[in-house]
C-alpha cells in the first residue's frame, strides 16, 4: 500500500527563482513527521509544468534522502508527451520512486481509447505502481468508468486520484478492486465511506495531523468523530479556494514562517486580499494566532 495520507508538496524556491533542495528536504520531512505517510514529487502543487527534467530527478533525490527509509516516496511523471512521460518514469524508477503519479493527457484531447494506450506504455516502463489522476477541471476529460475498467486490467495500474466529486464514479473504482485516494481535499472523508483508501492532499501542509486522525478514527469505527474532523476542517477546503493551487498554499506555508518562496511565471504570488482571506482560515482553524503570524 502507498499509505492513506499522501501530501502533494510544494516545490520551494530561492530569491532567485531556483530551486531550494535543502528546503524541500525540510519540508519532505516535516510533512511526515506531522501526519503524511508519504509524498508526492513534482505533482501540479510542485509547478511540474515549469520545473526542468533534471529539477524533477534532483527534487526526486532530495525526497528520497529525507524520508525514503520512513515514508513513500511518488514521483510525478505524467505529460501531455506519452515519449516524454516514459521518459519521466524511466528516470524516476532509476532514482528509486516507490511509484508514478500519472495525469490524463491534457490539451490534446486523447479518446478513451488513446488514453488506454496511453497508460499501457507508461506503465510499462516500471514494474512498480502507477496512480492514475483523473482530474478534468485541469485536463478537460473525465475518465468514465468503462475506460477506468480498462486501465484496471493493467497490472501495475493499483490506484487512482480522483479529483472528481462524483460518488458513483468513485464506488466503481473501489468495486474495480483500485485503491481510491480523494484528489480534491474535501472529498477524502466522503470516500472512505465508499472504502476509499485516503487522499493525495494539498491541505496537509498544514493540517497533516487532523487528517490522519480523521482517517484513523474512521478505520477505527468512529465515523462520527471521524465526520466531527472532516467538519472542523472547513476552513482548510476554503483555504485552498482563494485562489489557484498552489498560489493558495505557499501563501499559508510562508504566512506560518515555512519559507518556501515564490512561484515561477505564469503562476504569481497571491493578491494582498487573498492573504489576508488566507489568514482567516489559519487562525479560524487554530494553527496560528493573529498576533504571531508573520507578514
Amino acid at each position: 500500500m502507498l499509505g492513506e495520507v499522501l501530501t502533494a508538496t510544494v516545490t520551494p524556491f530561492d530569491s532567485d527563482g531556483a530551486v531550494d533542495y535543502e528546503r524541500y528536504r525540510e519540508l519532505c520531512a516535516f510533512l511526515v513527521d506531522n501526519g503524511s505517510d508519504g509524498v508526492v514529487v513534482s505533482g501540479t502543487t510542485g509547478e511540474s509544468p515549469t520545473l526542468s527534467d533534471e529539477e524533477r530527478v534532483e527534487l526526486l533525490h532530495a525526497a528520497i534522502d529525507a524520508v525514503g527509509d520512513r515514508a513513500t516516496v511518488m514521483a510525478g511523471t505524467g505529460t501531455n508527451s506519452t515519449a516524454h512521460s516514459i521518459q519521466l518514469t524511466e528516470q524516476a524508477h532509476e532514482a528509486g520512486a516507490d511509484g508514478f503519479l500519472v495525469v490524463t493527457p491534457y490539451y490534446n484531447k486523447p479518446p478513451p481509447r488513446a488514453i488506454v494506450e496511453h497508460f499501457k506504455a507508461v506503465a510499462a516502463a516500471s514494474d512498480r505502481p502507477v496512480m492514475v489522476y483523473n482530474i478534468p477541471s485541469r485536463v478537460v476529460i473525465n475518465i468514465e468508468p468503462e475506460t477506468m475498467a480498462r486501465l484496471a486490467e493493467i497490472p501495475n495500474v493499483t490506484a487512482v486520484k480522483q479529483a472528481n466529486d462524483d460518488l458513483e464514479q468513485a464506488r466503481r473504482i473501489v468495486e474495480l478492486g483500485l485503491d481510491l485516494y480523494a484528489g480534491d481535499d474535501n472529498i477524502v472523508y466522503p470516500f472512505l465511506e465508499l472504502g476509499g483508501r485516503g487522499g493525495v492532499c494539498v491541505h496537509t501542509h498544514v493540517v497533516g495531523p487532523q487528517v490522519k486522525e480523521m482517517i484513523r478514527r474512521f478505520r477505527e469505527g468512529d465515523a462520527e468523530g471521524a465526520k466531527r474532523i472532516h467538519e472542523e476542517l472547513a476552513p482548510a477546503y476554503e483555504l485552498l479556494g482563494v485562489t489557484t493551487g498552489p498560489i493558495q498554499i505557499k501563501a499559508a506555508l510562508n504566512l506560518l514562517g515555512q519559507d518556501v518562496g515564490g512561484l515561477r511565471l505564469p503562476l504569481v504570488e497571491a493578491s494582498e486580499e487573498e492573504r489576508t482571506r488566507i489568514r482567516d482560515c489559519l487562525e479560524r482553524l487554530g494553527v496560528v494566532e493573529s498576533s504571531t503570524v508573520v507578514n
